[in-house]
């Protein structure tokens, strides 16, 4: 039988007998469906990617016991979002470890720099920051790094409140997404944006 020319029933019969080819024509079949998908649902590529390669992993470990009458695309995506529950649940959990760390290790800190415990972290972040255009830095500065509200820097920069607050979204949005590129952990991440 011709993989590339096997309807899903085949495929997953094939699966069921631990047939490789089977198995890489199903990913490629799916996985930038599912990647896309996954990417909405949690906002990042790269955790979404996680996600995606622990689906299949889970597919090929429960290989023999998938049953070919039913929607294989149904049951990959199930997987894929209790796995993304699961990650949503440790996040949650993650944020709470995170917070009491920041607090027990940064208690005697006053000053928002000083917050950020890991001097290479706060290098990272200062270099990521420093790549911002210039206005949007400006902004997220006054906003972020000085604690200034929006109605102060909105009359200072002479921008009407929205404004600023579009400023601030796509910095944060930017940042986060270089901080991930650095590979960064998420407790990392929720330390360094405990103020975001």
């Amino acid at each position: 039988m011709d993989i590339k020319t096997a309807n899903e029933k085949d495929l997953i019969i094939l699966l069921n007998q631990d047939n490789e080819a089977a198995f890489a024509e199903l990913y490629r079949l799916y996985s930038q469906r599912l990647l896309a998908y996954l990417t909405r649902l949690v906002k990042s590529q790269v955790f979404a990617s996680e996600i995606l390669q622990e689906a299949f992993i889970r597919i090929w470990k429960n290989r023999q016991n998938i049953n070919p009458e039913q929607s294989f695309r149904s049951y990959l995506f199930r997987i894929a979002e209790n796995l993304v529950y699961d990650f949503f649940r440790k996040a949650a959990r993650d944020r709470k470890l995170a917070a009491a760390l920041i607090n027990r290790a940064c208690d005697e800190y006053s000053h928002v720099e000083e917050t950020f415990c890991n001097k290479e972290h706060l290098q990272l972040l200062q270099d990521v920051i420093n790549t911002l255009p210039s206005k949007r830095r400006q902004v997220f500065q006054l906003v972020k790094m000085e604690e200034r509200s929006y109605e102060e820097v909105s009359e200072l920069l002479r921008v009407s409140t929205s404004t600023i607050n579009d400023h601030v979204v796509k910095a944060t949005k930017s940042i986060r997404e270089k901080l991930e590129r650095y590979h960064i952990t998420i407790i990392s991440i929720l330390i360094l944006f405990r103020l975001l």
